[in-house]
């Protein structure tokens, strides 16, 4: 068997066996066996700043390199989403939700054992493969295979996993950095990888029939639309035919509209420039954090990011295919949208990577820091997947979303003023865990009811960089505070304008029509 056989068979989709296919039930077994991608990503995500600390005294390195842990995962997953999205379309979204298991699997294993803080970031690095190739790729994998009526019930358990993940990340990490070691934050993942595959191979309807390489060139094969945004938000468009999943009930053209056909190539210069205009940010601000280069390095690497940035906008604008289409950012309620949400995510994970700094050095044990922060991203899960029915009935998503800014801003102002203690801290965070909770789903339901119904591949690609970047800035920020002026000042300082961020959001959030 020569290499491009043997690749066609590893590469052609298996189906679900017959008992399972044929059973009524078998979408709920898909439906679960993605909850397990989400419930992974997001417990990466949360956990990682607990051991941030641990990392700085085992590698004797100063937190402004240690971000890079953290920092490394996203800027791989901003830059990944869109191409894998768009790969996925031609070789299978199965094959590559159950690569992307194994991928993140022996990333983390490799985490566990790095020997160095250059290698652990490697591994992060490739970490963030896998999570690209699961993350780009779970709501269609729910959409294609679970029938019409369950659809809005099986987007919301994957939701809950998702929020599960990140409410158990800071507790769990806080306990493994404590009691075990910093590696078993990594090493954690493998069985949960591997208990993905399998169930994946046997649970999963396969996404295309036959091997993906006769697909043709895979630079010039593809949905305009998933080309652009290969987020979560994106997955439901199929750029070939796709196969009704082996006995699932046939979907709604909503959840598997209609193939189409288009020319042109990926984006890959947006994709370059994106990436690296983002890079350029955030080493300029780790570098003005303490990481050790030349203080000339901030202002070169600013420089960098706005010609890249201005580079980047050029490059849209001409591009047949672009990855964030400036047309699109144009439409009224989109552009204020997209920084709400980019807004949303920077005020999330502030907290979870400044709270273990403050907290620990106030004396409080790593494991019961862990624990407090956790009520961060339990209301925030809690408050986005039920926190509505505690609303009025009549409540719009515009009073929502400033509802949820103006709870965060409480919170995160009450978490400056008061004394930083575990008991003192639990009611900012649990207020402002409940605000973004509200904020952030009806934001981005506001965000995609702006968009046109032909663009919302795009769209939600774009509300994923948005969230990633946020992500990204959540995490330099909170180091630049503490470096710049200490835990104790720089975290207040940071907080107080995360507060005033907060209240920003209110008045970026306008009604808008839906298109």
């Amino acid at each position: 068997m020569n290499a491009t056989a043997l690749a066609a068979r590893l590469l052609t989709e298996r189906p679900r066996p017959r008992g399972i296919a044929g059973w009524r039930h078998a979408h709920w077994l898909a439906v679960g066996t993605v909850c397990l991608g989400a419930f992974l990503g997001q417990l990466t995500a949360s956990v990682t700043a607990l051991v941030f600390p641990a990392l700085g005294r085992h590698f004797n390195a100063g937190f402004a390199a240690v971000e890079w842990v953290a920092l490394a995962y996203l800027l791989v997953l901003v830059a990944l989403l869109a191409p894998v999205g768009w790969l996925s379309d031609l070789v299978g979204r199965k094959t590559m939700y159950l690569g992307g298991f194994a991928v993140f699997a022996l990333a983390s294993l490799g985490a566990g054992y790095a020997g160095s803080l250059g290698v652990l970031v490697a591994c992060r690095a490739v970490q963030a493969v896998g999570g690209a190739m699961m993350q780009a790729n779970s709501v269609a994998l729910v959409a294609r295979g679970v029938p019409e009526h369950a659809m809005r019930r099986a987007l919301g358990i994957q939701a809950a996993a998702q929020g599960l993940g990140l409410a158990l990340g800071p507790s769990l990490g806080g306990l493994l950095v404590e009691h075990a070691s910093w590696r078993w934050v990594f090493w954690i993942n493998v069985p949960i990888g591997v208990l993905g595959i399998l169930a994946g191979w046997f649970l999963l309807p396969r996404t295309r029939t036959g091997s993906p390489l006769t697909a043709g060139n895979l630079l010039t094969t593809g949905n305009p639309l998933t080309a652009s945004a290969g987020s979560p938000l994106a997955g439901a468009a199929t750029t070939l035919p796709a196969p009704r999943a082996e006995g699932a009930p046939r979907a709604s053209a909503a959840a598997s509209p209609p193939a189409t056909q288009s020319g042109g190539r990926f984006d890959l210069p947006g994709l370059l420039l994106l990436t690296g205009s983002t890079t350029a940010l955030l080493l300029a601000l780790s570098t003005a954090s303490g990481l050790p280069l030349p203080g000339w390095a901030v202002a070169a690497l600013l420089l960098a990011a706005a010609v890249l940035a201005l580079a980047l906008v050029r490059q849209e604008r001409r591009a047949a295919r672009p990855i964030l289409a400036p047309g699109l950012v144009n439409t009224p309620g989109v552009r204020s949208g997209l920084v709400v949400s980019l807004i949303g995510y920077l005020l999330l994970f502030c907290p979870l990577v400044l709270g273990p700094v403050l907290l620990t050095g106030a004396g409080v044990p790593v494991a019961r820091a862990g624990l407090v922060i956790t009520l961060l991203p339990a209301a925030f899960a809690l408050a986005a997947t039920v926190g509505g029915a505690l609303l009025p009935r009549g409540w719009s998503d515009v009073a929502r979303c400033r509802a949820g800014a103006l709870l965060a801003a409480a919170g995160l102002l009450l978490f400056a003023l008061l004394p930083v203690s575990g008991a003192a801290v639990a009611v900012p965070l649990l207020l402002a865990g409940y605000g973004l909770g509200l904020l952030l789903p009806a934001n981005n339901a506001l965000v995609m009811r702006a968009i046109p119904a032909q663009c919302s591949a795009v769209g939600g690609g774009m509300v994923n960089m948005a969230r990633s970047l946020g992500t990204a800035l959540g995490t330099a920020l909170p180091v630049l505070g503490v470096h710049l002026a200490g835990p104790a000042s720089g975290g207040r300082t940071v907080l107080l304008a995360l507060a005033a961020v907060a209240v920003a959001a209110v008045a970026l959030t306008r009604p808008v029509h839906q298109s």
